[in-house]
């Protein structure tokens, strides 16, 4: 059978390959320790799962408009300008099936063949492979592990040319945990502005931050015409299988979205878009406790790898994934690559580990810390000793 040029253009996703071979290796009756997977251990709370029951019992099963009910718009809207301070309306919004959902339709909207998308290194494995599915061109702008990986305006602006149509921010970063600070932001945003470039603020992660408050470049003056916001309600309420997320912009562009999503998935589930109205419109305090729980791990585990010989992992401010170098272990045992590291790794001392090459990055990979501390402990003790056996 012969494919479609495009769809070669696109890979698998590293962090859903590494998923499925610890499923593969559990199944086996092997003792995996997974942190590879970018998904909280926590239950979605009890309301929202109840609200999604009513919705069921209620016979809420059909159709809905495709880009959500106005219910759920108005809470989208809504909870965005409690948290955030933004002004969205309605038309505004749309729900999506998740927060890469999102983004693939944004950037469907937005990218022809040749179009140019600052994409900062390291990325989320998603934007880069879509930016290609898309024809466009992702052009790569490599932040330093030495400033813990924090995007500048300096960076972006050393890339733009006249063919750059988007810029790509994720922060908190996934992989690397990096925050972009309120003002280097605004300059950020200033700059894009300034250019006539659209920038898109992924804000997956927007409530785990663990130096600063949360805050959304879109609450910026002068934002809305040039910024777009995808959300997601995966990470921040627990309710990853759920499969909802919104983007929020120019109406123009929310109008053309919508016309993509009426033909690609029609609406998000009906019963997930229920249960999304409890969780926006319900008590945060679950939020708030899976931060404290998020900042503990985060503190052992930072510390942890720091005292691995041949480790250095910097302090991420946001998100739950540390992204530490190991490229001293390189030349030793086989080990010639994050990619070959991540392999052994798990078939030799089966953790589950993503390679850093997925994110743009050959030094480091990426370990979540969205796990129990009794995984966490075995799984960094695996680590060591597997490093130490390289020697």
């Amino acid at each position: 059978m012969e494919f479609s040029e495009r769809v070669g253009r696109i890979s698998e996703s590293a962090t859903m390959a590494v998923t499925a071979e610890a499923g593969r290796l559990k199944r086996a009756g092997v003792d995996v320790v997974a942190l590879g997977a970018g998904e909280p251990d926590f239950p979605t709370p009890e309301s929202i799962k109840q609200a999604a029951v009513r919705a069921i019992e209620s016979n809420f099963t059909r159709y809905t408009a495709a880009g959500g009910i106005p219910e759920l718009k108005e809470a989208i809207v809504a909870w965005h300008a409690r948290e955030f301070g933004t002004s969205y309306a309605p038309s505004e919004c749309i729900a999506t099936v998740g927060g890469k959902h999102a983004i693939f339709n944004f950037l469907a909207a937005l990218v022809d063949r040749g179009t140019e998308v600052i994409l900062p290194v390291p990325y989320w494995v998603t934007f880069f492979d879509v930016i290609n599915y898309y024809g466009g061109t992702p052009v790569k702008v490599v932040t330093k592990e030495s400033n813990a990986f924090s995007l500048t305006a300096e960076d972006i602006e050393s890339a733009i040319t006249d063919r750059t149509k988007v810029v790509v921010v994720n922060s908190p970063n996934n992989p690397s945990g990096a925050v972009v600070e309120r003002e280097e932001f605004e300059r950020i945003l200033a700059l894009t502005a300034s250019r006539g470039i659209m920038l898109l603020s992924d804000e997956c992660y927007s409530h785990f931050v663990y130096s600063s408050k949360p805050f959304s470049i879109a609450a910026a003056a002068g934002a809305k015409p040039n910024v777009a916001v995808a959300g997601s309600l995966s990470k921040t309420f627990a309710m990853t299988g759920w499969r909802l997320g919104y983007l929020l912009g120019p109406a123009e562009l929310i109008g053309n979205v919508n016309k993509l999503q009426s033909h690609a998935t029609s609406n998000p589930t009906s019963i997930a878009q229920k249960a999304a109205v409890e969780a926006l419109t319900g008590s945060m305090d679950a939020v708030y406790a899976m931060l404290g729980k998020y900042r503990e791990r985060r503190e052992y585990v930072v510390a942890a790898l720091n005292d691995i010989p041949g480790v250095r992992c910097p302090q991420p401010n946001g998100a739950f994934y540390a992204y530490p170098n190991v490229s001293a272990c390189f030349g030793m045992g086989g080990v010639d690559s994050s990619m070959d590291f991540a392999r052994k790794l798990l078939s030799e001392a089966h953790v589950a580990l993503v390679p850093g090459e997925a994110f743009g990055t050959s030094q480091q990979i990426r370990l979540s810390y969205a796990a129990s501390m009794a995984d966490l402990r075995e799984g960094i003790n695996r680590i060591r000793s597997f490093i130490a056996g390289l020697t």
